[in-house]
């Protein structure tokens, strides 16, 4: 059975951007070419350019996928049997700082991904896959009378917080300690949302 023009193009782009994430995951984005991407998908860099306008286009795509792949990563067994909402977050928090700090990830996610795409569009993407459930942790915690205001102020700090501890993870020399770290404070600060 042949594959129809949209099961040819849908594995184009899915190689074009195996190959980019391996390449900006060893090399980087600056050292990264659309002849390199090319290459490595064993594709022209016409077909490239066909369905991307830009190496930036691409890097942005990837760093989505990365943030969409740790949105979806499961909650380990100890963590479904916790009742203590605060305990939960910190569970979420320290699970994405240990896979956000993985290599196959960090170089995209918090080394280049800030400087790449810029601050306000890495934020953008974060919060696409963190924000509402942020929010949704912090207007759980702070209860049924919490003022909408105070839960997206709230929130924008705690993503904001948890954005910092991805970035000191990142050049960490030990990013796992550093995680949990990072984390511990984090949950002595989300103490002081009940206190």
């Amino acid at each position: 059975m042949s594959k129809t023009q949209s099961q040819r193009s849908s594995a184009t782009i899915g190689a074009i951007e195996a190959a980019a994430r391996k390449l900006f995951t060893s090399r980087g984005f600056e050292a990264t070419s659309i002849d390199d991407i090319a290459a490595r998908a064993g594709v022209a860099k016409g077909a490239v350019y066909h369905h991307f306008e830009s190496k930036l286009e691409i890097f942005t795509r990837v760093l989505d996928q990365i943030q969409g792949e740790l949105a979806a990563l499961p909650a380990p067994p100890a963590s479904r049997k916790r009742t203590n909402r605060l305990d939960l977050i910190a569970d979420a928090v320290l699970r994405y700082l240990l896979a956000a700090s993985e290599p196959e990830r960090k170089r995209i996610l918090l080394v280049d991904g800030p400087a790449v795409v810029g601050w306000q569009k890495w934020r953008e993407i974060d919060a696409k896959y963190f924000g509402a459930a942020t929010r949704f942790a912090i207007a759980a915690v702070l209860g049924e009378k919490a003022a909408e205001r105070d839960v997206d102020a709230l929130a924008h700090l705690v993503l904001g917080a948890i954005m910092e501890g991805a970035l000191v993870c990142a050049t960490a020399e030990d990013p796992k300690r550093t995680a949990r770290e990072v984390t511990a404070g984090l949950r002595r600060l989300l103490d002081g949302l009940v206190a």
